[in-house]
């Protein structure tokens, strides 16, 4: 069962004094910062975050009931809150956007100010008037949401961005239908800011009217842009009623089911083809988080299993985005999580898996687990199709990664610092799968399978290589050299002499020694490899080394005429093949083909000790006499 978990909370969470009548838990989601204020701050007050960096304990002045309490970022400045009211507005809370920046926000509006540390007082920047009914802030991007209106369901984003507050467009999310004269107003627990896919959505937890003709609620996403309106763009259909909370994790937003006490995740990118309002459902079945143990107090040999979604109605426990869960009753703050192995066995559609796979942080290992288990079947064509759609799925993101590669470095070569400036080196995902990543976790061992047609073997590396050649991605030569070395172990050397004839595998000089090495099983591979190294024109002392290897010491030597090498060649190399052939006559040819070389560019036919021939020279001279050495020519 334990599989079927595809959602988990982190194995070491943050800890921290629960929650209590003496001791007030506040979280603060700029700094990800959980605060411990025991008797107003009088008697301590205990700070965890994420690394024991950002952890400090401090003890203040009790000046009453703490409402809020918050560092600036980067921890420069403690600012509290203690009261909630103000000689003419309600408090409703403040927010940091800045190491010396903060926004209060009142019911009649909010206030910017830069802190002025040193004179420990605050100089105004900008403010505005509005009613507020209730905020949320989101510290990723600095936007601050406020609800307005009587409903609420009007809302007013700002914008802050190195001291200056931006008043974006407002915009109004649409109520679900009630029968009248019901009202029905937006509250702060079904609004949420996120960023998706590096976009920023205002998430809405709509509830439907039991009695409504609905299938039940849904969660609408609406695209907030820094210029321009917000618009509806995605409504994620949840299938049921009830209580709700949601997270998003990994670019996924999250949504979890209090009575059923499962939940259930969805991609905005898995969509069909684009449309103003693009509707989705869950991706995968409703399952539980995989449940926490955390050790009974004095009893540490007990345990109690602890499961999120059963305590969705519990006032102590509370999530944040994007990934935090807190329960204040027990002490603990968790990061939700993905984990990724369980969905490859839910998620039955191979191209839908691989796109949600390739989508994900730490996706490499099971992506490559999901090739592997693709090329499990056994031979039949209608399974070569889907094998075929996971390598072309993969081979765009490694197009992709590629281009964007080449485009930096062309940018970076330039020199120009327009350009220079706007390009960033792109960054190697986990999504990024190459060559040598598939020759090694998967197209290797799978070649090795005994329980595998060999027909179906060089199909799927046949598909590998034209994917890669349909995304213009030069093919490795030892993805070339498996199949061969597959073909040879099968004995279809019909089928390599196609291949090669039709040029399915590419030219290389690897390519073309492994075909030598192959002589003495397919004597042709000889003059296959030769062929080869011609077309290349690239590997001309490739083809004479392996002619003279071969004792083919006057076809090499042709050969190098050919091609308009012959006043440049090593004369001791081909003397030295000449002499091993043990063929008097041959050695006399050869010889006396570079003694006329000799004479042609430089007027005598004798050899300069740099060519280091004199053991031929004397050679020569014992078999056939000096006399029948070459003489200079006379002018």
């Amino acid at each position: 069962m334990g599989e079927e978990y595809y959602l988990e909370l982190t194995e070491n969470p943050v800890q921290f004094e629960n929650a209590s009548s003496v001791n007030n838990v506040f979280f603060d989601e700029a700094n990800k910062q959980v605060f411990a204020v025991r008797s107003g701050g009088a008697t301590g007050v205990v700070v965890k975050g994420p690394d024991d960096k950002s952890s400090v304990a401090f003890r203040m002045e009790d000046k009453g009931e703490v409402k809020c309490i918050k560092f600036s970022l980067g921890n420069k400045i403690l600012a509290v809150q203690n009261t909630k009211y103000t000689k003419n507005a309600s408090v409703l809370g403040f927010c940091w956007t800045n190491w010396n920046e903060i926004v209060f926000v009142t019911d009649q509006g909010i206030e910017f100010y830069q802190v002025l540390h040193d004179k420990r007082t605050l100089k105004m920047l900008k403010s505005q008037s509005i009613n507020v009914n209730w905020y949320i802030y989101c510290p990723e991007p600095a936007v601050l949401l406020l609800s307005t209106t009587v409903q609420g369901n009007v809302l007013q984003p700002f914008a802050f961005k190195n001291g200056t507050m931006s008043k974006m467009p407002k915009f109004e999310i649409e109520l679900p239908m009630v029968p009248k004269p019901a009202k029905l107003n937006l509250s702060e627990r079904d609004i949420a800011v996120a960023t998706i896919y590096g976009q920023l959505y205002v998430v809405y937890l709509k509830h439907h009217s039991r009695t409504t003709n609905s299938s039940g609620a849904e969660v609408v996403l609406y695209h907030l842009p820094r210029e321009g309106s917000c618009k509806k763009t995605h409504v994620l259909k949840l299938n049921t009623t009830g209580k709700f909370a949601l997270n998003v994790v990994d670019n996924l937003v999250v949504v979890h089911h209090q009575s059923s006490q499962t939940s259930i995740i969805f991609d905005i990118k898995l969509k069909e083809p684009d449309c103003a309002v693009n509707v989705h459902q869950p991706v995968l079945p409703a399952r539980s988080i995989h449940p926490y143990k955390i050790p009974l107090t004095g009893f540490p040999a007990l345990l109690w299993c602890f499961s999120l979604n059963t305590h969705l109605d519990s006032s102590t426990w509370s999530v944040f985005q994007p990934d935090i869960i807190i329960s204040a009753s027990e002490g603990y703050l968790w990061y939700l999580q993905v984990k990724l192995q369980p969905t490859v066995n839910l998620l039955q559609d191979k191209g839908k898996l691989m796109e949600f796979l390739l989508r994900r942080r730490d996706c490499k290992m099971v992506i490559l687990s999901v090739c592997s288990q693709s090329t499990q079947f056994k031979y039949d064509k209608g399974n070569l199709p889907v094998v075929a759609t996971v390598f072309d799925k993969l081979n765009r993101v490694y197009k992709e990664y590629l281009e964007a590669e080449q485009a930096y470095s062309v940018a970076m070569e330039s020199g120009s610092s327009r350009f220079s400036n706007s390009y960033k080196r792109p960054i190697r995902t986990q999504a990024v799968i190459d060559q040598s990543d598939m020759y090694t976790h998967v197209l290797s061992e799978f070649t090795e399978k005994k329980d595998v047609s060999h027909k179906f073997i060089i199909a799927v590396l046949m598909e590998y290589i034209r994917s890669l050649n349909q995304f213009q991605i030069t093919v490795q030569h030892y993805l070339y050299e498996l199949v061969i070395k597959t073909l040879v172990q099968h004995n279809l050397f019909y089928m390599l002499h196609q291949f090669l004839q039709y040029h399915v595998l590419s030219d290389s000089k690897p390519l073309a020694c492994l075909l030598l090495s192959l002589e003495s099983t397919y004597p042709p591979a000889h003059q296959l490899s030769l062929d080869m190294l011609k077309r290349l024109s690239t590997a001309n002392d490739e083809i004479v080394e392996v002619l003279l290897s071969k004792q083919q010491v006057l076809g090499a030597l042709r050969f190098v005429r050919s091609v308009g090498g012959h006043d440049n060649v090593s004369a001791r190399k081909f003397l030295d093949a000449a002499r091993q052939t043990n063929d008097a006559m041959l050695f006399y040819t050869i010889f006396r083909f570079f003694e006329q070389r000799n004479l042609r560019l430089r007027a005598n036919p004798a050899f300069n000790p740099g060519e280091h021939c004199e053991e031929h020279v004397a050679y020569f001279k014992e078999v056939f006499g000096e006399q029948s050495l070459m003489k200079p020519a006379t002018i």
